[in-house]
C-alpha cells in the first residue's frame, strides 16, 4: 500500500496517509510480536504440563492394574492383602496419603505386613508430586501472561518496545527447553536451512516471536525469514538501548534508528528492496543489509567495510548508501542482482583508545574472515539458483578481512570473484593465493589514497611509533618497492591482479583522506571505480576499463 501511494499519489493527503500507514505497520509489528509471545508462553506451558500429565497417567494406570482407587484429593485406597502372622487371615486394606515429595519422608523402621501398602504409597506420592509440579508450572506461567500487556492508546512508542524486549527475555527463559535447545547453532548453514524447512508454520512463527535475535542472525536461514526476524529484533534493540546514557549505547541507538527509518521509508522507485539480514549490539555493533533478495538473485555480492566502521549513524547513512548505489548500478546491467553491506565483525577503530592499534594487526581480520565465511556459506545454501555468481568486496581493512577469509579451509564458500579497493594489503603476496584464480581478482587503487601506499612493516617504524595516523600517513614515504603493511600491494604488477580504473581523488593536502572513500561514489568522474565494481558484480568483468598496475 505504501508503494502504491508513493507511486501514484501526491499532496498533503497522500503524505498524511503514508505516515498513518507507517504507524499502522509499526503497530501491527508489535501486535504480531506480542501475540507470538502469548502463543509461545501457552505452548511452553503445555510442553511442561505434558511431562506431569505423563507422570500422573502412569501412576493412574498402575493403580488401575492393581485395582487401587485414586481419589480426587490424591489419596489411594488399597484392598486387603497378604496373611496375618498369627491367624493367617487377610490383612485389612486402607488408604495411603502422600506426605511430601517421594524420597523425602524418612522410613519408620517398621514394615507394613500388607504388601499393597508400599505400592499404594508410591502411587500416592507420584500423583501428588505431579499435581504439585503442575500447580507450580501453572502459577509461573500465569505470572508471565499477566505481565504481557501493552500501554493504552493507538501508538507503540519506544517505551512499549522496551517493555516488549523484557517480555521476550522472560518468555525465552521459560521456553528454553521447548524451543531454544533445538536451534542448530553448531550445524552447517545447509543443515540449518533444512531444519527450518522441516518446521511446522506454528513452530516457525514461535521462533520468530521469541528468538528473533537468533533466527535473524543464523546463517543458512532464508533471507525473507531473516529479514522478518531482524525487523522485529531491531525494535527490541531500540527499546533495550533507549534511555541508556553511555556513549556506546547512544552511538548504536543512532545507527539503529537510521536503519529503522530507511526500512520504514521502503524502496523508492527504481531502487531494490531492502532486506535486514543481521542486526546486533554485540561488540561495536553488527548490521547486515542487502539491497535485493540474495536468495533469488543470480548475482550476489557482499561488501566488507573496514577501518573505523561500526554500527553508528555514519555506517547507516554512508556505507549502506555505497551498497545501495552499487546495487542500483548493477541491476541496471542485470536485474537479477543483490548487494550486501556486511558489518559482521569488529573493524578496527582509528581513535578508539585501547583498540586503535588493531588496525595494524591481523586479529580483527582473522575473526572477521571466519564470520564472513559462515555468512557466505549461508548465502550459497539459501540461494535458489543452480550456479549463482557470488562476489566478495573488501574496502580498506575490509580487504584484509576478505584476504583472511580466503586462507581458511576451502576459501570463501561460493565466491567466484574478489574485489579489493583502498587496500593496505590482504595478507598474501599473489592474486592466485586468494583461491579464485588470478584473473578473478580485481583491484581499485586511487592515486591519492594513502591507505594503498602504507609502508611495509619493515619500513613502517615511523608509522608504528606515531600511532595509526602515522601508520597511514607513512604512505607519503618514498618506499621504492611494492610491499604494503599486509603484504604485496594488490595494485602492483608483482601481485598479479586485474587493476581497474579509479579516479585519483583529491590530494591529501586539499582533501585529507577523502580519496580513500570514493570507490563507490556515483558522481561524475568519481564513478570510474563504482562502474567497474557494478560490472564485476553483474558478471560483465570483460567490459571494465583497465589500468596499468603499479
Amino acid at each position: 500500500m505504501l508503494t502504491g501511494l508513493r507511486d501514484t499519489q501526491e499532496g498533503e493527503a497522500a503524505r498524511a496517509a503514508v505516515a498513518r500507514l507507517r504507524q499502522l505497520g509499526r503497530n501491527f509489528q508489535y501486535v504480531y510480536t506480542e501475540c507470538g509471545l502469548l502463543r509461545t508462553t501457552l505452548n511452553s506451558l503445555a510442553h511442561e504440563m505434558k511431562t506431569q500429565q505423563r507422570v500422573l497417567r502412569e501412576a493412574l494406570d498402575d493403580a488401575a492394574a492393581l485395582r487401587f482407587t485414586v481419589h480426587a484429593d490424591g489419596t489411594v485406597t488399597y484392598p486387603t492383602g497378604g496373611e496375618g502372622l498369627v491367624d493367617g487371615a487377610p490383612l485389612p486394606g486402607g488408604t495411603a496419603t502422600s506426605s511430601g515429595p517421594p524420597g523425602l519422608v524418612p522410613p519408620s523402621g517398621l514394615v507394613a505386613p500388607n504388601p499393597n501398602v508400599a505400592k499404594a504409597q508410591d502411587i500416592a506420592d507420584r500423583v501428588t508430586g505431579a499435581v504439585r509440579a503442575a500447580a507450580e508450572i501453572d502459577w509461573r506461567y500465569a505470572g508471565i501472561l499477566r505481565r504481557l500487556k501493552a500501554e493504552e492508546g493507538l501508538k507503540v512508542p519506544d517505551s512499549t518496545w522496551k517493555d516488549a524486549a523484557g517480555d521476550a527475555a522472560e518468555v525465552r527463559d521459560a521456553a528454553g527447553a521447548y524451543l531454544k535447545d533445538a536451534i542448530p547453532h553448531d550445524a552447517s548453514p545447509a543443515e540449518r536451512r533444512d531444519w527450518w524447512a522441516g518446521l511446522t508454520q506454528e513452530h516457525r512463527e514461535e521462533y520468530l516471536a521469541v528468538y528473533p535475535d537468533q533466527i535473524g542472525n543464523l546463517d543458512g536461514i532464508p533471507a525473507l525469514v531473516r529479514d522478518a526476524a531482524n525487523r522485529d529484533n531491531l525494535q527490541l534493540l531500540i527499546g533495550k538501548l533507549e534511555g541508556r546514557d553511555d556513549e556506546k549505547s547512544a552511538t548504536q541507538l543512532a545507527g539503529l534508528r537510521e536503519i529503522d527509518r530507511q526500512l520504514g521509508a521502503g524502496a523508492q522507485p527504481g531502487e531494490p528492496p531492502m532486506f535486514l539480514l543481521g542486526i546486533s549490539d554485540e561488540g561495536n555493533g553488527r548490521a547486515i543489509v542487502s539491497y535485493g533478495n540474495p536468495d533469488t538473485a543470480k548475482n550476489v555480492a557482499a561488501y566488507v567495510p573496514g577501518l573505523n566502521t561500526s554500527l553508528d549513524e555514519g555506517f547507516a547513512k554512508n556505507d549502506l548508501k555505497h551498497a545501495r548505489d552499487t546495487a542500483i548500478a548493477t541491476r541496471d546491467i542485470d536485474s537479477s542482482s543483490a548487494m550486501v553491506a556486511w558489518l559482521g565483525y569488529d573493524a578496527p577503530q582509528l581513535l578508539d583508545g585501547k583498540d586503535s592499534l588493531a588496525v595494524m594487526g591481523d586479529e580483527r581480520a582473522e575473526a572477521g574472515g571466519r564470520s564472513l565465511n559462515g555468512f557466505m556459506e549461508g548465502l550459497a545454501a539459501s540461494n535458489e539458483n543452480d550456479d549463482p555468481h557470488m562476489v566478495a568486496i573488501g574496502h580498506s581493512y575490509g580487504s584484509r578481512t576478505v584476504g583472511a577469509a580466503t586462507q581458511q579451509d576451502g576459501g570463501i564458500p561460493g565466491v567466484d570473484d574478489i574485489v579489493l579497493v583502498g587496500s593496505p594489503g590482504v595478507g598474501v603476496d599473489h592474486a592466485e593465493d586468494l583461491g579464485v584464480g588470478q584473473s578473478h581478482v580485481f583491484v581499485g587503487a586511487a592515486e591519492n589514497d594513502l591507505v594503498t601506499k602504507t609502508p611495509s612493516k619493515l619500513q613502517g617504524n615511523m608509522g608504528v611509533a606515531a600511532g595509526p595516523i602515522g601508520y597511514i600517513a607513512g604512505g607519503l614515504m618514498d618506499r621504492g618497492d611494492d610491499d604494503l603493511w599486509f603484504g604485496k600491494d594488490p595494485a602492483s604488477e608483482a601481485f598479479g591482479a586485474r587493476r581497474f580504473q579509479a579516479s585519483p581523488g583529491p590530494s591529501v593536502l586539499t582533501g585529507g583522506f577523502e580519496a580513500h572513500s570514493l570507490y563507490f561514489d556515483r558522481n561524475g568522474d568519481n564513478s570510474l571505480s563504482s562502474d567497474s565494481v557494478a560490472l564485476i558484480v553483474a558478471g560483465k568483468a570483460d567490459k571494465i576499463n583497465m589500468e596499468e598496475p603499479r
